[in-house]
């Protein structure tokens, strides 16, 4: 689901918290060594998502950030903010000349250069992340 994020509204907090659980706390991401990824920058999205990316030849940028129950895209346009949150179940990614997440018929891929090798640790513990979340439902004998 992608939301609006330039305002902050008190419905937007609830949905999301809905949808991907709660921030780490303070203690928790100092734990974790950090829960937010560096600046990327944009190579491709789907076509569902190009409304959302600036359409003068301007770089888009993105950052992730882990929730207990799934992340949070964060995509600026110009003076706007959009927020796609993924929860992990729905969490797809590939590592191809760089990185690529889909979800909910969606996809986001980064380019492959110095701010994506800057956050090669930060994809491991989102995928970690993602590993622990799946591990809760995994049903043995069935």
């Amino acid at each position: 689901m992608v939301l609006n994020s330039t305002h902050h509204i008190k419905e937007q907090k609830q949905i999301i918290s809905d949808l991907v659980g709660r921030s780490f706390t303070l203690l928790e991401s100092l734990k974790m060594k950090g829960i937010g990824s560096k600046r990327m920058i944009i190579g491709e999205v789907s076509p569902n998502l190009k409304n959302y990316m600036n359409n003068i030849a301007d770089i888009n940028y993105a950052n992730i950030e882990l929730r207990t129950g799934g992340i949070l895209i964060f995509i600026n346009k110009g003076l706007q903010n959009f927020t796609w949150a993924i929860p992990y179940y729905q969490l797809v990614m590939y590592k191809t000349n760089g990185a690529s997440i889909h979800a909910q018929g969606k996809f986001i891929h980064f380019k492959n250069n110095k701010t994506f090798k800057e956050n090669k640790r930060f994809f491991a513990k989102m995928l970690d992340q993602k590993i622990k979340y799946d591990e809760q439902y995994n049903f043995q004998g069935i």
